[in-house]
C-alpha cells in the first residue's frame, strides 16, 4: 500500500474505534478503491466487525492525492459493502458529510450574527456620574486614555452624561440614566446571586439611577470577541469604583462592586475574568439539580444548560464554568452530539434543543 492508502486505513481504523461508532478496531479492512470528487481524493475501504462477519463500506478522503492528513470525511454508515455500487454509497456518504459541515457552518454564522453586544448597567444610588473622574479613574486601572473632547472620536453632551468614543476599533458608549433599571429587573435578577443574595437585592433596591455600558465592534471583519469582553469587564470595574456605585446588573444577576472588582484582577495576570463575564445559576428542583449559564450568547455561543442532575450544586456550577472558560479561550463552538469529558473515559454527551432556563437554543450536557 502507498503511504496514503495506509494513512487512510488507520483513519477507518481510528473511526471505528470510537465509542459512538464500532467501539473496536475492525477485524479486517482493506482499500477497495478509489475515486476524485470535488478536488478531493477518496479512499473505498471494506471492513468486518468479526473474521466471520460480512464486509462492509466506509470511506476517507484527503485534499490531494498526496497528503497524509485525512480531510475530515473519514465515515460509514455500516452498510454492506457490494463492488457494484460501493462507489455510490461512498460519494453519497461524501454528500452527506459535505452538507452537515455547511449546516454547522450556517448554524456558526447565525449565531455569530446574533451576538449582541457586552452591556450592563452600574447601579447608582444618586443620579450623578463624575465623567472627568472616570476618565482618571480608567488611565490608572487599565492605562487607557479617553480621547481629548476635541477629538473625531469622541462625543459629549453639555451636562457630561453621555460619553461615546473608540477603543482600538471598539466603539464605548456610557450614559448615565436618572431613574431605575425599568420593570424591577435589577431588584428581580438579584435574587439570583447565590453568593451574596440578601446585599445584591439590598443594592438593587435601593438604585434610583444607572449608568448602561455598551461595546460594539467596528472592524468589517471582526476580532475574538473575548477582546470585546475584557474591555468590558474594565470599563464596569472602573465606573463601580464611583462612591455611589452600589452594583451592576448584568449576564442575569446582580453582582457587588468589591466582588466584580477583585475578578477583574485576572485580566492584569493575563487571565481571563470569566465569573465577570459568565453567570451560572443553579435552582434545585425535585428530579435534580439544574444549571445555566448567562453570557455565553455575547460571545456568539449557546447558553449551556444541566438538567435534573443528581450531582452536587457545586459540581454542576464548576463543569458550566469549566466549559464556558473552555468555549472563550479556545473559541470552540460544541455541536450537537458531541461529547466532552475531563479524562478520555468521561463522556458527557451535548444535545441542543430549545433553551429551558435560558432563551432560544442550548447545549444540554448530561451530567
Amino acid at each position: 500500500m502507498t503511504n496514503q492508502q495506509q494513512a487512510a486505513v488507520a483513519a477507518m481504523t481510528e473511526w471505528l474505534a470510537h465509542p459512538q461508532e464500532l467501539g473496536k478496531a475492525p477485524a479486517k479492512i482493506e482499500i477497495a478503491g478509489e475515486f476524485d470528487l470535488h478536488d478531493c481524493h477518496y479512499y473505498i475501504l471494506k471492513y468486518k466487525k468479526s473474521l466471520l462477519g460480512k464486509w462492509l463500506v466506509g470511506v476517507c478522503g484527503f485534499e490531494d492525492a498526496e497528503t497524509l492528513e485525512p480531510c475530515g470525511h473519514t465515515f460509514s454508515q455500516m452498510e454492506l459493502y457490494d463492488p457494484a455500487d460501493a462507489q455510490e454509497k461512498c460519494q453519497a456518504m461524501v454528500e452527506m458529510i459535505r452538507q452537515y459541515w455547511m449546516d454547522r457552518a450556517q448554524e456558526e454564522v447565525e449565531r455569530q450574527s446574533k451576538a449582541g453586544p457586552f452591556s450592563g448597567f452600574v447601579l447608582l444610588s444618586a443620579p450623578e456620574w463624575d465623567l472627568e473622574a472616570f476618565k482618571q479613574q480608567l488611565k490608572a486601572d487599565w492605562d487607557i486614555d479617553y480621547p481629548s473632547t476635541d477629538g473625531e472620536q469622541a462625543e459629549e453632551n453639555d451636562d457630561k452624561t453621555v460619553a461615546v468614543f473608540d477603543v482600538d476599533g471598539m466603539a464605548v458608549a456610557i450614559s448615565l440614566m436618572d431613574f431605575p433599571v425599568p420593570d424591577g429587573e435589577a431588584e428581580y435578577w438579584a435574587n439570583s446571586n447565590f453568593m451574596e443574595k440578601d446585599a445584591a437585592v439590598s443594592a438593587a433596591k435601593a438604585h434610583q439611577a444607572h449608568v448602561l455600558v455598551a461595546i460594539l465592534d467596528q472592524m468589517s471583519e471582526g476580532r475574538p470577541r473575548r477582546q470585546l469582553g475584557e474591555l468590558y469587564v474594565k470599563l464596569v470595574s472602573t465606573l463601580l469604583k464611583a462612591p455611589n456605585a452600589l452594583g451592576v446588573y448584568t449576564n442575569g444577576t446582580v453582582w457587588l462592586p468589591d466582588y466584580f472588582i477583585q475578578v477583574s484582577q485576572d485580566l492584569k495576570e493575563g487571565d481571563l475574568p470569566l465569573m465577570d463575564l459568565v453567570f451560572v445559576g443553579l435552582v434545585q428542583y425535585e428530579k435534580g439539580i439544574c444549571g445555566w449559564t448567562n453570557g455565553l450568547r455575547a460571545f456568539g455561543k449557546d447558553e449551556l444548560e444541566i438538567r435534573d442532575s443528581q450531582q452536587s450544586p457545586q459540581d454542576v456550577h464548576e463543569l458550566l464554568l469549566n466549559v464556558s472558560g473552555y468555549l472563550i479561550e479556545e473559541d470552540v463552538t460544541l455541536q450537537d452530539g458531541e461529547t466532552l469529558g475531563y479524562t478520555a473515559e468521561q463522556k458527557l454527551h451535548i444535545t441542543r434543543s430549545e433553551g429551558v432556563n435560558v432563551e432560544g437554543m442550548s447545549l444540554k450536557i448530561g451530567f
